[in-house]
């Protein structure tokens, strides 16, 4: 029988087709904590060890075991049989009994919340963001958002700049991740759908330099954070 969710640290957010995504509570909770480092492999606790706070040890083992926990639900594996690597620029991939696995996923986590996407194949991101003020925004705002986008937002202030620019954020770092282009791609070379810019949830789009590859872009924000996710579509 199958434990409630009450009882768990990670629970169904939202579905998309295929696509699984489930919200991780990094909250501090001792049992929650102790029930994840158990899950985590040799290589994983050394990791663990080399973080300096409380905090980014919990944010990974909690987001970590949560998962292994969903891939081997859905692989159908064991936690042992479970292994990641990395790709070129860092994003990681699952390999199961020493074979890479035919799964995408993705994770992203920013204060007291995670995100975990799992899909069956198709490059894919997700980002969240704790909605929380920052005395470089106008830096931030000057070096990752193109003309457009810069020109809209500085029109605004307070709260509205800040949520405004975290939505703008998110989908432009999910997109990034589900590249797994890391720092390469500079994001004020492209802009986020105009549609998604005065309001819309999603939108298809196309990168100025990858114009054979389209993109579903969604925003996944709620009243407590910013976030969205990006996935390939079949051509």
């Amino acid at each position: 029988m199958r434990r409630p969710w009450a009882d768990y640290w990670w629970r169904p957010f939202k579905k998309i087709d295929d696509i699984e995504i489930s919200h991780v509570d990094l909250t501090p909770e001792i049992e929650f904590e102790a029930e994840a480092f158990e899950w985590l492999n040799a290589e994983e606790r050394v990791r663990w060890e080399r973080f300096l706070f409380p905090g980014p040890k919990r944010r990974f083992a909690l987001c970590r075991s949560a998962l292994r926990r969903l891939l081997c639900e859905r692989l159908r594996c064991t936690n042992d049989d479970l292994t990641f690597a990395e790709m070129e620029f860092g994003k990681p991939y699952a390999i199961v009994q020493g074979k890479p696995a035919s799964i995408s996923f993705n994770v992203s986590h920013s204060g007291g919340h995670g995100l975990i996407a799992v899909a069956a194949e198709g490059r894919i991101g997700v980002d969240v963001e704790e909605r929380v003020s920052n005395r470089h925004l106008d830096l931030l705002v000057d070096t990752v958002l193109g003309p457009n986008e810069r020109n809209e937002i500085g029109s605004l202030s307070g709260g509205q700049k800040l949520s405004m620019f975290f939505n703008l954020w998110t989908v432009k770092e999910a997109l990034i991740k589900a590249l797994g282009a890391g720092i390469s791609l500079d994001t004020s070379k492209f802009e986020v759908p105009s549609a998604m810019r005065k309001g819309a949830k999603r939108s298809v789009f196309k990168l100025p330099h990858l114009s054979d590859v389209r993109w579903q872009l969604e925003d996944l924000s709620t009243d407590e954070f910013a976030a969205a996710i990006a996935y390939e579509l079949e051509q």
